[in-house]
């Protein structure tokens, strides 16, 4: 099995007992319930039977079709944008597989897993790419110039340091990305769009209970350590695709169009997670533990009054622009 690195001597998780491999082989069997649990449970769907192919034509170039120009897109725009950002997300799959794969391991139920996971999150980018191309919603050429760029970069995770916060990120990123498709879907003015993304935000949600409910035995066998992995992930939080080109930009119009913002983010994501993990009330923490369930209730009050701001903020620019267009 491969795992992570071995922390130093001086890592908590080592001076606790509790290194990576230990903390592989303790939740085998945690793993290989919610493996069990999840293809029970998880529901076979055809990618290609929410693309309407009868909507696609040739594009210019070598079979000299017609060329993109954006009055063709039925998307919105913030739905364009969302929808690019949620793809080019999907497309680093790849280096996502290899960091979960070093990881976790290849072998017994957390191997079937990953392979799992990855399989199941491929379909997700194929069928995306499949609707954008045949709904001409994007131009493909900076479509496919995005792509290149961002898989070129690949991926680092934040977490790759600890199997802890590993887990912890993607409790919450799994349940991030179900809710930005599905918004992306709600926002995106095309009822077939959005029939497609709640089909992928389904699958996005049933990850997140897989790996939340693995948090919540890793609470359970080493509270002071994955306690310290929330509140570090949670604080540090990052959307995977932050690497793509112009990631900054586009967030701001997600944000501005409701598709994803920090009101989401506390209220839908974290607040969500850490409700049902009941984080907050764990009891019998060591001093470390208890400092960073602490740190992690005073990021949250802070988070909710970015929040609010935010929502001032996005009402009077919101405001402004309905003044002008009626004015216009």
């Amino acid at each position: 099995m491969t795992i992570a690195p071995v922390q130093s001597s001086s890592s908590p998780l080592v001076a606790s007992g509790w290194t990576d491999a230990r903390l592989i082989l303790a939740l085998e069997e945690v793993v290989e319930k919610e493996l069990n649990r999840h293809l029970a449970v998880a529901k076979e769907w055809m990618p290609h039977e929410f693309v309407p192919w009868s909507r696609g034509r040739d594009f210019d170039g070598v079979l000299g079709g017609e060329a993109w120009s954006l009055e063709q897109s039925q998307v919105t725009a913030v739905g364009r944008v969302s929808l690019v950002v949620n793809l080019l997300t999907e497309d680093n799959l790849p280096s996502y597989h290899h960091e979960i794969a070093t990881m976790f391991g290849r072998e017994g139920a957390w191997g079937t897993w990953v392979h799992r996971w990855t399989a199941e999150e491929g379909r997700h980018g194929i069928a995306i790419r499949d609707y954008l191309l045949a709904t001409r919603a994007v131009d493909p050429v900076e479509l496919e110039r995005a792509r290149m760029s961002h898989m070129s970069e690949g991926f680092e995770s934040d977490n790759a340091h600890s199997m802890l916060h590993s887990v912890a990120y993607v409790a919450f990123q799994e349940l991030a990305t179900r809710i930005s498709h599905r918004n992306t879907g709600k926002y995106a003015g095309d009822p077939l769009c959005e029939q497609l993304l709640a089909k992928i935000a389904n699958d996005e949600n049933l990850h997140m209970v897989f790996y939340r409910n693995l948090l919540k035995a890793a609470l359970e066998i080493a509270p002071d350590q994955a306690m310290r992995a929330v509140a570090d992930v949670v604080t540090d939080f990052r959307m995977p695709g932050h690497g793509i080109p112009g990631f900054e930009r586009a967030a701001a119009q997600i944000a501005l169009g409701g598709v994803y913002n920090l009101r989401i983010h506390h209220d839908d994501v974290l607040q969500p997670v850490l409700r049902h993990l009941k984080v907050m009330e764990i009891g019998g923490l060591g001093p470390e533990g208890l400092l960073a369930q602490n740190e992690l209730g005073v990021f949250l009050d802070g988070l909710d009054d970015q929040a609010r701001k935010f929502e001032e903020r996005q009402a009077a620019l919101l405001a402004r622009r309905a003044a002008r267009r009626t004015a216009g």
